[in-house]
C-alpha cells in the first residue's frame, strides 16, 4: 500500500495506490486505512472496478452502514433502484433515464450541490462517507471538499471564544429552503415531522487526532438562542470563511474514483454538470456515526 499525499507538507487529502478493493482487504490494511481517513480527512483511490456488493463489503470494515431513512430524502422507497445499504447520489430513475427537470427528485438532490456534511441533521451524524463513480459526467461533476480544521485553526482568537459553546439547529428543510424547495408544501404533515431539526454543536473535537473543528453544512438554520435572520448571517459568514480555496480539495472525477472522507471534519459539494442530459452514475455507502454530539 502506497500513500501519496496530495500535498507533502499538509494532512489534507491523500491517495492510496497498490490495492485492489474488489480482491478485499485484510484487517490490517483497513486499520491503516482508518487511521489514513482520520489524519486526511480525505482518501482517494483510483482505478476501483468494484460491484456494489464489494463496496458494501469494504464500507462494513469501518462501522456499521447506514441505511437512507425517511428523514434523508423525498424519493419513494418503491422508487429507489439501490439496495437500501446504498445512497444513490446519481440523477437516474429506476427506469433508467436522467430526471426530469422538473421532478421534485432531481430538485430536491439539488441540494447536494450546497456544502454539507452528510446526515448532519441526525440525532447521530455519519461518520466516514465511500463515493464511487461508476459514470461520470463529461464536463462538470466535480466534488469539492473543505477541511473544517484548517478553517477553525484559522480563526482569530475572538471568533473561536464566540463560537466555543454554540449549538446549530439541522434539517434538511433548511438546505432545501435556500434552493426554494419547500418541503412543507411537497410533503404531507406526517411525511413533514420526518425532517424535524437535531441539536449539534458547532465546534467538534475528533476522538483520535484530538483536534477541534467547525461542524458546518448548508443545513444549518438557526442557531440556538439567536434569532433565524441573526444565526443565518453569522453561519454564512462562517461557510465563507470556511470554504476559502486554501482549505479546499477539488476532486476530478474519473471512473471507478473511490473515495472516502470523515463527515466530521470535511464539508463537501458537487459541482454542476448537466444533469438533464448526462448521466452521472454515483454510489454512497455511508459509516453509522458512533455519538450523539447533544
Amino acid at each position: 500500500m502506497k500513500i501519496i499525499p496530495n500535498n507533502k507538507n499538509s494532512d489534507f487529502v491523500c491517495f492510496i495506490e497498490g490495492l485492489d478493493i474488489s480482491e478485499g482487504i485484510s484487517l490490517s490494511d483497513s486499520n491503516k486505512i482508518d487511521k489514513l481517513i482520520n489524519k486526511y480527512a480525505v482518501v482517494v483511490f483510483r482505478d476501483q472496478l468494484i460491484t456494489d456488493e464489494q463496496q458494501i463489503e469494504f464500507t462494513e470494515l469501518f462501522g456499521k452502514i447506514e441505511k437512507p431513512g425517511n428523514n434523508s430524502s423525498v424519493q419513494k422507497s418503491t422508487d429507489r433502484r439501490l439496495t437500501s445499504k446504498m445512497a444513490d447520489v446519481s440523477n437516474i430513475t429506476k427506469s433508467s433515464t436522467v430526471y426530469d427537470r422538473n421532478d421534485p427528485t432531481r430538485i430536491f438532490n439539488l441540494g447536494n450541490r450546497l456544502w454539507h456534511s452528510d446526515s448532519s441533521f441526525k440525532k447521530i451524524p455519519a461518520k466516514y462517507s465511500l463515493l464511487s463513480a461508476r459514470t461520470v459526467a463529461k464536463k462538470g461533476g466535480n466534488t469539492e471538499f473543505a477541511d473544517m480544521r484548517a478553517a477553525y485553526d484559522k480563526l482569530d482568537k475572538n471568533s473561536k471564544s464566540i463560537i466555543k459553546d454554540m449549538v446549530c439547529e439541522h434539517s434538511l428543510i433548511y438546505s432545501r429552503q435556500r434552493l426554494g424547495f419547500d418541503m412543507k408544501t411537497e410533503l404531507s404533515d406526517r411525511e413533514y415531522k420526518n425532517f424535524s431539526p437535531v441539536l449539534q454543536p458547532l465546534v467538534r473535537i475528533i476522538p483520535m487526532t484530538k483536534r477541534k473543528l467547525i461542524y458546518l453544512s448548508s443545513h444549518i438554520g438557526k442557531i440556538r438562542g439567536w434569532l433565524r435572520e441573526d444565526s443565518m448571517c453569522f453561519i454564512n459568514d462562517l461557510m465563507e470563511h470556511a470554504t476559502a480555496k486554501k482549505f479546499v480539495y477539488i476532486h476530478k472525477w474519473k471512473i471507478n474514483d473511490l473515495v472516502i472522507w470523515d463527515n466530521r471534519q470535511v464539508m463537501h459539494r458537487v459541482r454542476h454538470f448537466d444533469d438533464t442530459k448526462e448521466y452521472r452514475d454515483m454510489r454512497r455507502t455511508t459509516i453509522l456515526g458512533e455519538e450523539k454530539l447533544i
